[in-house]
């Protein structure tokens, strides 16, 4: 075989194949940082209380209290995540120049400051591509049939647990039921509120509860909208709503839409197990339409190429064959 044990994914429009290649050399263990001290003011309530009550002004004190600080000890990166973290909805421009600000206090100069903030941003955004490819790799080699979304109840759960027991409750239909979801966790930008966003799997037949359409309104659209909701999670977990996902278009949107959330939000994308971004395959050169990517380092392939394991034919690919392949991450 030409090109043996080969990675391949599915873009949503074409198979690419990543022929073996030497490994690259190790780029080194990450130096550690020493911690910094951090010195950080701490609200007073007492203080504030007193502030809020009408005192005459022979009972007013004659200096106001100083507030309370707390030290603490903290890496620069540790910091630096903190601030990002809280700066996320600023634009890019004016970010960058309150990260700056930020970290000055624990650098010597200004110019160290700026070459370090400027070293995070890259890796914040590396590691932001890693997960867009990623996500698409996974979702694209799978098929999924409906977009949910569920929202935190406060009757219902706390935050807490209402992250652990959702979390519970896919982990237990995906292990006994063959459920398999990709999704994030939000809040809404005007309440707050939690909501979780996926992609899921559910299998004919393995739907809990029951599905109903419920009509209402949209306080962002402001119009009315009819939704499909299901009996079981809302009554465990607050309100649910299950977007069935007929085709590739709506395939997009519904990645999309997640995608989006973790540019906001910074939050990582959940996995159910079992969605491998990879199958490995033998590939022929007559499968092969011509080599692309950075100095050619990857394969497009026909969309009805031959998969081989170990030199033995399985089948033209597909959904099928494609679950009987190796997988890899």
């Amino acid at each position: 075989m030409p090109y043996q044990d080969t990675k391949v994914y599915y873009d949503g429009s074409h198979y690419i194949a990543i022929p073996k290649r030497p490994a690259p050399r190790h780029r080194g263990a990450r130096m550690e940082e020493d911690p910094v001290e951090v010195i950080e003011e701490v609200r007073d309530e007492s203080t504030e209380d007193a502030d809020n009550t009408t005192e005459t002004p022979q009972e007013q004190p004659s200096e106001a209290p100083k507030k309370p600080a707390v030290k603490r000890r903290a890496t620069r990166r540790e910091l630096f995540n903190e601030l990002y973290q809280k700066l996320l909805n600023e634009p890019r421009r004016l970010r960058r120049g309150k990260l700056i600000q930020g970290m000055k206090p624990y650098f010597k100069t200004e110019e160290e400051a700026i070459e370090y903030v400027d070293k995070q941003m890259e890796r914040k955004q590396r590691n932001l591509i890693c997960r867009r490819m990623r996500f698409s790799r996974k979702v694209n080699l799978h098929e999924f049939n409906y977009f949910c979304t569920f929202t935190y109840d406060g009757s219902l759960h706390t935050e807490e647990t209402f992250r652990k027991r959702l979390a519970v409750c896919f982990n237990r239909f995906c292990s006994r039921k063959g459920w398999k979801y990709a999704g994030v966790w939000e809040r809404s930008p005007k309440t707050g509120r939690l909501h979780f966003h996926g992609i899921f799997y559910i299998p004919e037949g393995t739907m809990p509860g029951i599905l109903y359409e419920k009509e209402d309104y949209n306080f962002n659209t402001h119009r009315r909208q009819v939704t499909i909701q299901n009996t079981y999670f809302n009554e465990r977990f607050g309100r649910c709503d299950m977007e069935p996902i007929r085709d590739r278009t709506e395939m997009g949107s519904a990645m999309a839409y997640i995608v989006k959330y973790i540019e906001k939000s910074g939050e990582k994308i959940v996995y159910s197990r079992g969605l491998p971004q990879y199958f490995k395959s033998d590939i022929l050169d007559d499968d092969v339409v011509c080599p692309i990517g950075m100095e050619d380092q990857k394969l497009l392939l026909f969309d009805n190429f031959s998969c081989f394991e170990d030199g033995v034919y399985i089948g033209e690919v597909s959904p099928e064959v494609i679950k009987q392949m190796k997988k890899a991450n």
